[in-house]
C-alpha cells in the first residue's frame, strides 16, 4: 500500500480538522458560545474516532464519521448564515451563548487590526461576522474532502477488517483460554 493511498489522505484530513477544531474551540471559549463549545467538542470526538478508524480499519468508526460530517457540515452552513444574517437569522441573538451569558464572538475586540475603540469592531481590518464565517468555510472546506475519501475507505474495506480484537484471537466461550 503506497503512502498516498486514500487511507492516507483520510488520515491527513482528519489531523487537519483536528488541528482547526481545536483552535476553533479556544476562540469559542474565549467568547463563551457554549453551542458551538459542545458541537466543536463532540467534532473533536467523532474526528479521533474517524481518525482511529482510518489507522485500524474499523468501518463502522468511519461510518460514523462520515455521518457525523453530515451534521458537522449543518453546522457551519447554519453558523455562516447567523452571522451574515440570512433568512432573518441575527448575530446580535443568544443562540451561541444558549442564554446563559451575553454572546459576544472574541473576535469582536481582538480582530486583526481591531484598536478597542467604541464600537469595538470599528477599526478593524475585518468584520468579526467575516472571520467566524471564514472559519465555518475552512471546516466546510476540510470536511468536503474528508466525506469524500471516508466514503471511498468505508467503501473498499470488508467487514472481515473491522473485528476487534484487542487481545488477540481470545474467545471467552472456550474454557482453556479464561486462564492462563
Amino acid at each position: 500500500m503506497g503512502c498516498c493511498s486514500a487511507r492516507c489522505t483520510l488520515i491527513l484530513l482528519c489531523c487537519l480538522q483536528l488541528v482547526s477544531a481545536v483552535e476553533r474551540q479556544l476562540f469559542d471559549f474565549l467568547g463563551f458560545q457554549w453551542a458551538s463549545i459542545l458541537i466543536n467538542f463532540l467534532q473533536i470526538l467523532v474526528v479521533v474516532l474517524g481518525l482511529f478508524g482510518a489507522v485500524q480499519y474499523k468501518k463502522r468508526l468511519i461510518i460514523m464519521y462520515l455521518l457525523w460530517l453530515l451534521l458537522w457540515g449543518g453546522w457551519n452552513v447554519f453558523v455562516s448564515c447567523l452571522y451574515l444574517e440570512v433568512g432573518g437569522l441575527s448575530a446580535e441573538s443568544d443562540v451561541l451563548s444558549l442564554g446563559v451569558s451575553s454572546h459576544r464572538s472574541w473576535w469582536k475586540d481582538h480582530g486583526p487590526g481591531c484598536e478597542g475603540g467604541d464600537p469595538p469592531s470599528l477599526g478593524c481590518w475585518l468584520r468579526h461576522q467575516n472571520i467566524e464565517v471564514l472559519h465555518c468555510v475552512l471546516q466546510l472546506v476540510l470536511a468536503l474532502p474528508g466525506f469524500v475519501y471516508a466514503c471511498y475507505v468505508a467503501s473498499t474495506s470488508s467487514d472481515q477488517e473491522d473485528n476487534l480484537h484487542f487481545i488477540g484471537d481470545f474467545h471467552p466461550s472456550k474454557p482453556s483460554q479464561l486462564f492462563f
